[in-house]
Parts: structure tokens; C-alpha cells; sequence
């Protein structure tokens, strides 16, 4: 098995080592590269094979939902997943707009992130509930 590569993008090396210890307790993934900013994000994904980039919202430099927009506008797609804490609807339906196959808050249980990099590597999307719940009001509410 051909193990799924992922980026991780945040500018906590904190955040980044955790996650790459959690992840890497799963057989199928392997961490292709780090970054502290978005502009870290586009040289990475322009130099290594990427499966799966897990991206913060917050970062200097270039935030996630600049560097997915900028991402597009290179030809440079990669299969997102925003990991962020922010839950603002706002926040949400810009990062979705940009490109996000996947949305999920960092409080999610470590099971909820591992399918959802499965889910979005094997081509799907996916939004945690809550988010699904607030993009759903978000949505339905009269212009």
C-alpha cells in the first residue's frame, strides 16, 4: 500500500510536531513536508508529491484561504483539509469557496481527522457536523 502523503501548514511547530506524531501512529500516511506559512505551503507543493494538505487558517505571511486562492491561480491543486480553530461562518464558506474538500476544527477527536484525510485523499469531501450544521443556517438563510 502506497502510503498517503500529507503536508502539514501552521505556524506553530508545536501544533505541526503533534500532529505529525499523531498521524504518523497510522500505517497509511507518512508527513511529504512541513510549513509554518502559505508562502512555505506553495514552494512545498511545488517541489514534492502531495497527496493531502492539512491547512490552518491563521498564518503570517499568507493565510489558508490566500494560499488555496493562490494555489488555484498557479495550477497547483492539492486535495485541502482546513484544521483550524476558527468556526466563524465567515471563515468557513471563504476557506469552501477556495477550494476546501474538508473542514474540521482542531478540538476534532484524532479519529475524525485520520477519516477525513482517508476521505478526501480517495476523493470525497467532508465537514465535521457542526460545521456541516452551520454552513446548512449559514446557507438557508434569506439574502
Amino acid at each position: 500500500m502506497t502510503p498517503i502523503r500529507i503536508i502539514l501548514a501552521d505556524d506553530h511547530p508545536i501544533v505541526r510536531d503533534g500532529l505529525s506524531a499523531v498521524l504518523l501512529t497510522q500505517p497509511d500516511f507518512t508527513i511529504a513536508g512541513e510549513a509554518g506559512n502559505g508562502m512555505e505551503v506553495i514552494q512545498l507543493i511545488k517541489e514534492i508529491a502531495v497527496d493531502v494538505l492539512l491547512l490552518d487558517l491563521e498564518m503570517p505571511e499568507m493565510d489558508g484561504v490566500a494560499t488555496l486562492r493562490e494555489l488555484n491561480a498557479r495550477a497547483l491543486p492539492v486535495r485541502t483539509i482546513v484544521f483550524t480553530a476558527f468556526d466563524t461562518d465567515d471563515r468557513i464558506v471563504e476557506a469552501v469557496r477556495a477550494g476546501a474538500q474538508g473542514y474540521l476544527l482542531k478540538g476534532a477527536p484524532r479519529e475524525e481527522l485520520f477519516n477525513a484525510i482517508r476521505v478526501v485523499h480517495a476523493g470525497g469531501t467532508l465537514l465535521q457536523p457542526i460545521i456541516a450544521s452551520r454552513l446548512m443556517v449559514r446557507l438557508n438563510q434569506p439574502e
